[in-house]
């Protein structure tokens, strides 16, 4: 699935959708679109070039980089099966085995690139759709490559002004922090000083871009919000060993433009001298069903665990969660907090928050500790209210989990630590699984779940499934591969992600089918295409969600956020507010999720 994770030009294109659903084989090939026979030249594949004419800011060159690069290996693994296939199925093999898979890849590939390119600058349009399509030079030959060198802002944004303006944040001040505490501190007081910097050289990169709003919405916007997370964090650390202190992080966030250019100030926030600490250290939180408000999701059902292929509640009822999930923590850092999850739960009377905590894409790889202690108070927010928190490992790019191994064992090694003694915490391991066979994520989970299980034996473990959580659909696969070799611990599910714009009768069946011998949690799905926008397809939600009640599959929705596609639940601005409840602060696709979840009947209006 692919999103755009948006606000303030934020955009973050999500993944899939490569292939039609499983059950489609293909064999075919022969002459035309179809493949030579063996006394005949091999065809290969000629595709048009993609080519970037805008600024690439320097914090995605390597995610566009990556892309461009996998390009090339989409049209090397295309010639590939042109000479593995020869002689083989009829006339449509190529255009049906071949080429239209190629061209599917190449859709979502350039969308990447615009995506990344968004997430720090205006998103550019590439012409996805014109670009996709690949053609054969019948009588063989070298494909052209894809030229891979990503252009410098000089090069793309034209003539550079002179006085490129600069950032002026204000001073920091730290007073006494506590010995425990100070490498904690000292990170993020250097943290402030990268957040500068990289504001600065965004300023550089994108001279020319962007409408009159371009600096603001893009940069400075942005900024503000990194510092007050920041500043956050600071007070927090500070408070685990001491009074907490108030630094006025509000008052602090917001920087200015030194519109003549020149150095941003560059004294570097200080803290005082290492005090020794004057509290003791936080006791062991206590178990999330003492002070559990009555009536609540957790009150009523208690621990859960899967019994059969149904997620069941303390008494063994099979059970349906319904919920929402947060859109990345560093993209949106003010949407989920304990107004949002007040409306959730009291307004929308929803079952939980899925805490989408990006690894990659200025996520926990950056801020590991920051980043845990975010996710681990938004868990205790979501206790003080009764509901249950899905604690989402959300790997994207690089798709293959197994490449974060070492940083997920410590991540849930310290949540679940956290969270021992809760009985409202489900752990996703990895979200979106992509480019690795159901061999390589079950080899992640088989290292990863036990960490978990040291900590918090009986809790509900979802595992990520091949394809972007399409249960392999997106590959060619199916659940079968699951059925095969399952995950050899108790209590685990397994995830489906679905965009109901683009996913239609043929996903549902394979959905009705998996049910009947899989666990299986929809811990993310969407009303638009899985770009995460365009216009909402409320006519093929209704179908999914019904087909997932009558299976007793628990869902959450794709985002509680206020970006600008049509996947944020709340309107723009509002996370910058207090007001949460009621319809007034909600988009089309929000208003119908809470009417879903209030009524059992979705209603946009």
């Amino acid at each position: 699935m692919y999103r755009s994770r948006s606000g303030l030009g934020r955009s973050k294109m999500r993944r899939w959708q490569i292939g039609a659903v499983a059950g489609v084989a293909v064999v075919i090939v022969g002459v035309g679109l179809g493949v030579a026979s063996a006394n005949e030249a091999v065809p290969t594949v000629n595709c048009p070039q993609v080519a970037l004419k805008v600024a690439v800011p320097a914090q995605q060159k390597a995610d566009v980089q990556r892309n461009l690069e996998l390009l090339n290996t989409q049209i090397n693994e295309a010639n590939q099966r042109l000479r593995t296939t020869v002689g083989q199925g009829g006339p449509n093999f190529i255009q049906n085995a071949i080429l239209g898979p190629l061209k599917d890849k190449r859709f979502a590939t350039i969308n990447r690139i615009e995506t990344a390119i968004g997430r720090n600058a205006a998103k550019p349009d590439l012409n996805a759709e014109g670009l996709s399509a690949c053609k054969l030079n019948q009588g063989g030959g070298k494909s052209p490559a894809q030229n891979t060198a990503v252009p410098s802002a000089a090069a793309t944004a034209g003539s550079a002004a002179t006085g490129t303006p600069t950032v002026s944040c204000p001073d920091v001040k730290v007073g006494a922090v506590p010995a425990q505490q100070r490498a904690d501190v000292d990170r993020n007081l250097a943290l402030l000083k990268t957040q500068i910097a990289e504001a600065d050289e965004r300023l550089r990169t994108t001279v020319g871009q962007g409408g009159p709003n371009f600096i603001q919405n893009a940069i400075l916007g942005p900024l503000k919000d990194k510092r007050f997370a920041t500043i956050n964090r600071i007070e927090t650390a500070i408070g685990r060993n001491a009074a907490k202190p108030d630094l006025n992080a509000e008052g602090l966030s917001a920087c200015k433009l030194n519109q003549g250019g020149g150095a941003a100030p560059t004294a570097a926030p200080t803290a005082a001298p290492t005090a020794a600490p004057t509290t003791q250290a936080p006791a062991p939180a206590t178990p999330a069903a003492e002070g559990t408000p009555a009536g609540s999701p957790v009150q009523v059902n208690g621990q859960l665990s899967v019994c059969g292929n149904n997620l069941c509640n303390a008494a063994g009822k099979a059970i349906q969660l319904r919920g929402m999930s947060s859109h990345g923590l560093q993209f949106f850092p003010n949407c989920v907090n304990a107004g949002s999850l007040d409306a959730l739960r009291n307004d929308w009377k929803a079952d939980f928050i899925r805490l989408s905590m990006y690894v990659q894409e200025g996520g926990l790889e950056t801020d590991p500790t920051g980043f845990t202690n975010k996710v681990n108070g938004l868990v205790d927010q979501a206790t003080k209210l009764g509901l249950y928190a899905i604690v989402d490992f959300h790997i994207l790019t690089p798709g293959d989990p197994n490449a974060n191994t070492a940083l997920a064992k410590t991540f849930f090694a310290n949540v679940t630590a956290k969270h021992a003694r809760n009985n409202n915490v489900l752990y996703e391991i990895a979200n979106e699984p992509n480019g690795v066979s159901w061999d390589g994520i079950k080899n992640y989970a088989d290292q990863v779940i036990p960490v978990i299980r040291k900590n918090s034996p009986n809790s509900v473990v979802l595992v990520g499934t091949r394809g972007f959580s399409s249960l392999g659909l997106t590959d060619g696969a199916d659940e079968k591969e699951i059925l095969a070799d399952p995950v050899d611990f108790k209590n685990v599910m397994y995830t489906f992600h679905f965009y109901a714009a683009s996913h239609g009768a043929d996903r549902r069946a394979v959905v009705a089918r998996a049910a009947k011998e899989l666990p299986l949690f929809v811990s993310e799905f969407g009303t638009q295409t899985f770009t995460g926008d365009g216009n909402n397809d409320f006519k093929s939600t209704d179908q999914w969600l019904d087909l997932l009640k009558a299976n007793k599959i628990s869902y959450g929705m794709w985002s509680l956020s206020d970006g600008r596609e049509t996947n944020s639940a709340f309107r723009q601005g509002t996370c910058a507010g207090t007001k949460f409840a009621g319809t007034a602060v909600l988009t089309e696709a929000g208003r119908y999720i809470r009417s879903r979840i209030l009524t059992g009947v979705g209603n946009p209006n």
